[in-house]
């Protein structure tokens, strides 16, 4: 029996799942964001029974994702989400900027409903594509009663938006919770909740209202050896608003770089000490350069962004 809260509304993107190759045997060698998310249902019959609705915000290649695509994103989950009838949200999407997608969304919507981004690695046109799968899991999570926030299903796992990351190149099973905490899995496409559903932070669509042109400049950094810091100076001198500073370890930084980015610091632009490392927070220690937690680079420069966007 269905319940007024039942449908999903499937939210395309582009990304590799919907991609096409030449051939079945090809899977790199494909072009992203090819079908449209009515030809992804088409996919997955396992799905025809259920309440769904589809609409295609975007069709990009997630590598091309940019300002403006995210505030339309967020304010099509917004909307949808508003809709009595609307139980969840599922979000099509390409796996190289998924984590930066959904922790701007965990961060500007909370939402008491859930919002699941899904993705895969291999094209449609795969001899064993992921997709399919990974879409009908999605929709099985984001009907689940009592599901909430930001999540990411892939593979069978379920994510929380702060913790994902992309950590291989090629698996099908290519993201990975950085403390090793799932949310979830979906099995045979029951739930088995495994830890609490994430809350974030509810900024709203207001921070983010500025014309995406307009939005600040945040750069990431890389300590390596031989790291001088000539890059940073660089970026100051082309009106950079933020720098965040993947380090190594612990967030350090070679002599050369931390003292231009003290330099960037003094002259006004905002600094973020993160982590090349793939885990592990940067933990803050007197005297050194603010620190971006547990947060990898990229998320660390989706969160000054927001946080610039609101001195505006």
């Amino acid at each position: 029996m269905q319940t007024p809260a039942d449908l999903i509304v499937i939210l395309g993107t582009g990304g590799t799942i919907a991609g096409t190759a030449p051939t079945a045997s090809d899977g790199v060698g494909y072009a992203a964001a090819q079908l449209r998310v009515e030809d992804l249902l088409a996919a997955v019959p396992a799905l025809a029974g259920r309440r769904l609705e589809a609409q295609q915000v975007a069709q990009l290649d997630s590598k091309d994702m940019d300002f403006a695509t995210w505030q339309r994103l967020a304010g099509a989950v917004q909307a949808q989400l508003a809709r009595p009838e609307v139980g969840g949200v599922v979000i099509t999407h390409g796996t190289d900027t998924l984590e930066e997608t959904a922790y701007f969304l965990h961060r500007v919507l909370a939402p008491a409903k859930p919002v699941v981004l899904t993705a895969a690695m291999r094209p449609a046109t795969a001899l064993a594509p992921d997709g399919p799968q990974n879409l009908f899991d999605a929709v099985q999570l984001a009907g689940t009663p009592g599901a909430r926030g930001v999540l990411v299903a892939l593979a069978g796992r379920v994510h929380d938006a702060v913790q994902v990351r992309k950590a291989h190149s090629y698996r099908v099973d290519a993201f990975e919770s950085a403390d090793g905490a799932l949310v979830a899995r979906v099995e045979e496409g029951a739930v088995r909740r495994l830890g609490a559903w994430p809350d974030g932070e509810a900024l709203g669509l207001a921070r983010i209202a500025r014309a995406a042109a307009a939005w600040p400049r945040v750069e990431i950094v890389l300590n390596h050896a031989g790291a001088d810091g000539r890059v940073v100076r660089a970026l100051v001198a082309a009106g950079v608003d933020g720098i965040v500073a993947a380090g190594t370890g612990n967030g350090t930084l070679s002599q050369a770089l931390e003292g231009a980015l003290r330099e960037a610091q003094a002259a006004g632009v905002r600094v973020l000490r993160s982590t090349r490392c793939d885990a592990g927070p940067v933990i803050p220690l007197p005297g050194q350069l603010p620190a971006a937690g547990a947060l990898s680079a990229v998320k660390a420069r989706v969160a000054l962004i927001l946080a610039l966007l609101a001195e505006a």
